[in-house]
């Protein structure tokens, strides 16, 4: 990784600024961007105006909030979903696994207007009992979610939506009662397709070691 001694200006935490001379790693711009390092894969499942269950692969998407516990996800208003959203307010997100991933990548090439995409994709689509949408029965994790938020960004518009249930496939949870990552064995967005790496450590607690 290369890396210089070079005179740079920076700001301490009593905000003064000094000069300091150190080894600094060399990074390049390249520029403002939409991208996240990774995006997650997620697969919004929305019903449209006849009651036809459709599914949309979305890596625009997160947890924002912790009470109510809630998720962003942000679409374009040409997408089909997009209307089937605004509608009901109401989706699912199904969280995939690595067996699906064929099948995901398709459900983010074609639109519902023209195709069942469930049909197509071998999928099987199950109506939520809590939310106005459906959600896709083979894959492991599944988040029930109402509108709360509609908000205009630019290209796309976000909507927040309170997750009024998770679900998660018996087998895939630990002996805690916890989703076990290695047994969803889920993936990520990150210039293709990836797997979930090796695991690291316990989060809130290996940063005590410092």
């Amino acid at each position: 990784m290369p890396q210089c001694s070079i005179l740079t200006r920076v700001v301490n935490f009593a905000g003064e600024r000094r000069l300091v001379r150190g080894r600094i790693t060399l990074k390049k711009s390249i520029g403002a961007q939409a991208m996240s390092f990774p995006a997650p894969v997620w697969v919004v499942g929305t019903y449209d105006a006849e009651g036809r269950p459709n599914v949309m692969t979305a890596a625009w998407a997160g947890i924002c909030c912790t009470q109510p516990p809630c998720v962003a996800v942000s679409l374009r208003k040409a997408r089909y979903s997009y209307g089937n959203v605004t509608a009901r307010q109401a989706f699912t997100i199904s969280v995939p696994s690595e067996q699906h991933v064929k099948a995901v990548d398709y459900l983010g090439l074609v639109s519902g207007r023209e195709v069942d995409k469930f049909a197509k994709a071998g999928l099987t689509a199950v109506g939520s009992v809590l939310v106005d949408a459906p959600y896709v029965n083979e894959f492991p994790v599944v988040m029930e979610c109402k509108v709360l938020h509609t908000i205009e960004i630019g290209s796309h518009t976000q909507f927040i939506g309170e997750i009024l249930d998770i679900k998660v496939e018996e087998a895939m949870l630990g002996p805690e009662g916890s989703p076990d990552a290695e047994k969803l064995g889920l993936f990520v967005l990150l210039n293709g397709y990836r797997g979930i790496g090796r695991y690291l450590g316990e989060d809130f607690s290996i940063g005590k070691e410092m």
